[in-house]
């Protein structure tokens, strides 16, 4: 077997740095995130050994399924979960970190019975139960009785049942299934389909997820903000409508703080995003906008490596009450360069006088925040060669914004933002560099 990188066009290196891309980048970097996942599949099987079989049976079945319906093995592996789950299975495997009871080899069984279904071949394939679950990637999940660590997945006809603990349960028609959700929207020709992942225990790694799940009424909420929230990404960010369109798949619910809102994105989990439930549809726009940056960055650091390893050297940062890593600080750099650009065209809109003042002010405390900290970067000597393009077109995305005038009452309250976060960061970590703040005029 002869093995070929895979090379991203500098073009589109280019336009990921100003903070773009679009349909093109996102095809690239999912392009490359469908060879990790397979890299991932086939070192799990190489390294398994309790569940070699099975997990061999699991991985020839894939395999099969990928030479007669290709598209399915895609869309089974693009699956965010699964990159997760890959990654913390071949991390447990090899030692580097404890073993985990969801990420194990099992599971790659429960991803063969989701190919077994979407194909319609007829199979019987031993899956996982673990706390009473048989979670299918995709799919959702089934409560079942008893403590028997295997239970059986028939499939045939694109149906499913499965059998555990003397019961058989119908996937997709029984009370004891529990399948995933799905909220759409679309505007102008630009659709969107999100599944709404608030099951699978993968999802989301190391953020703070709801634990139960969203109620129909819950639902309905998330689905009504995300129709005007959709219809402002396509008439005014046509781009990130686009991006967010091509690369984000998943929805999980998180826990939502006191006051705001949270929002993540884990490098693990391509595809998948975040966050608590939006308040309006601007909230839900710019989390968008915001967390595909994420998204996009993660999958270019899959493929171009832009800082050096981590030395332990920390940051200040406008958004975060921590001191950040360098890695840390250039993922949050080009998040809120996102934000900032969104709120640079919200600003020009005959929005109402309160939302303008919050579009004035998000503007110009984002762009300061951020050219700070991009400074921070390029000021730092660790960046590589790549890192150093990179960034230096990021500067010049942010020198154009901080060129624009912003009114004298959204410049004040950005400044007392900002300057509060310094006080508070300075109360927890002791004095920032004063060559990492922010103006906070």
């Amino acid at each position: 077997m002869t093995l070929t990188p895979h090379l991203l066009p500098k073009r589109v290196f280019l336009d990921l740095a100003t903070g773009g891309g679009g349909r093109d980048a996102a095809e690239h970097l999912w392009t490359a995130q469908d060879s990790k996942r397979l890299l991932l599949l086939r070192g799990v099987r190489d390294l398994a050994t309790d569940d070699a079989p099975r997990v061999r049976h699991a991985f020839d079945l894939l395999a099969d399924v990928q030479d007669a319906a290709p598209e399915v093995t895609r869309a089974v592996l693009r699956y965010p979960t699964v990159g997760s789950w890959g990654l913390r299975t071949l991390h447990a495997l090899s030692g580097q970190t404890p073993a985990d009871p969801w990420a194990t080899p099992a599971v790659m069984a429960s991803l063969a019975a989701v190919a077994a279904i979407r194909s319609g071949r007829s199979e019987r394939i031993e899956v996982p139960v673990m706390d009473g679950t048989v979670v299918l990637p995709s799919l959702g999940r089934a409560i079942v009785p008893g403590d028997g660590p295997f239970a059986t997945v028939s499939t045939g006809d694109g149906e499913a049942e499965i059998h555990a603990g003397g019961v058989t349960v119908r996937v997709g028609k029984d009370p004891s299934w529990e399948g995933l959700r799905h909220i759409r929207a679309s505007h102008r020709g630009v659709a969107v389909e999100f599944v709404v992942d608030d099951l699978d225990p993968g999802r989301m790694p190391g953020a703070r997820r709801t634990e139960g799940r969203l109620s129909e009424a819950e639902l309905y909420r998330w689905a009504s903000t995300l129709q005007p929230g959709w219809e402002i990404l396509v008439d005014r960010h046509r781009e990130v409508a686009e991006e967010v369109s091509a690369i984000v798949t998943v929805l999980t619910p998180l826990v939502g703080p006191e006051n705001g809102t949270s929002s993540a994105t884990s490098k693990l989990a391509f595809g998948n995003i975040g966050l608590s439930t939006p308040p309006d549809p601007h909230s839900f726009a710019v989390t968008l906008a915001h967390e595909s940056q994420h998204a996009k960055l993660s999958g270019l650091l899959d493929l171009i490596p832009l800082a050096q390893p981590d030395d332990g050297g920390r940051y200040y940062a406008p958004w975060r009450d921590d001191p950040r890593p360098l890695g840390g600080l250039l993922q949050g750099a080009y998040a809120h360069m996102g934000i900032a650009a969104f709120w640079r065209v919200e600003r020009r809109q005959p929005h109402a006088a309160d939302l303008l003042l919050r579009a004035h002010t998000e503007f110009a405390q984002w762009r300061d925040g951020t050219a700070a900290a991009i400074r921070t970067l390029r000021a730092s000597g660790r960046l590589t060669a790549e890192g150093e393009l990179f960034t230096a077109e990021m500067a010049g995305t942010m020198a154009a914004m901080c060129a624009e005038e912003v009114p004298a009452e959204a410049t004040r309250r950005a400044g007392i933002s900002a300057g509060r976060h310094v006080a508070g960061w300075r109360d927890r970590n002791g004095e920032p560099p004063a060559n990492q703040l922010p103006s906070l005029a």
